[in-house]
């Protein structure tokens, strides 16, 4: 084996894990196909919100947006940061993951329902519209990739 194709430290390369290209691959088609029907939720939230309730409707709709944004965001920085970990790791990971944001949108929602420049209502319909939208989209993505779900070794 010639040298270049080793590390500096003398020590052999792992190879690649095969899964973790496939994960990423799959969290890009997620993403891509996902963003733009989640900013069209936001958006669609905030003027009915506006419309219905007026500004605190509309501060409540893209405070939801953005909280769900974020989580929907998350889920797809996990995918990648595990993709090519051991698969008990990688469920671990989502499951933790899971807990995580709906324990942060729970905080969320506890904290500014009281507040009187957000609507509630506002905050809560466009969060669930938008993660519900993310998620369909993901799953749109998953069934269009033609991703194999078992690997075969080389």
């Amino acid at each position: 084996m010639s040298e270049a194709s080793e590390p500096a430290t003398g020590e052999r390369a792992e190879p690649e894990n095969p899964h973790a290209e496939v994960v990423r691959r799959l969290a890009t088609a997620m993403l891509r196909t996902a963003v733009w029907p989640g900013v069209a939720t936001v958006v669609l939230g905030a003027i009915v919100a506006t419309v219905l309730v007026g500004v605190p409707g509309l501060v409540g709709a893209l405070i939801g947006g953005v909280v769900a944004f974020g989580s929907s965001l998350l889920t797809i920085w996990l995918m990648r940061f595990s993709g090519g970990m051991n698969p008990q790791f990688v469920m671990v990971i989502a499951l933790g993951g899971y807990v995580g944001k709906m324990l942060v949108l729970l905080v969320v929602m506890t904290l500014l329902g009281g507040i009187d420049a957000i609507h509630r209502e506002s905050l809560a319909f466009t969060m669930l519209a938008t993660v519900m939208v993310w998620a369909g989209a993901e799953v749109v993505a998953f069934k269009r990739t033609k991703i194999p779900t078992i690997i075969p070794s080389n």
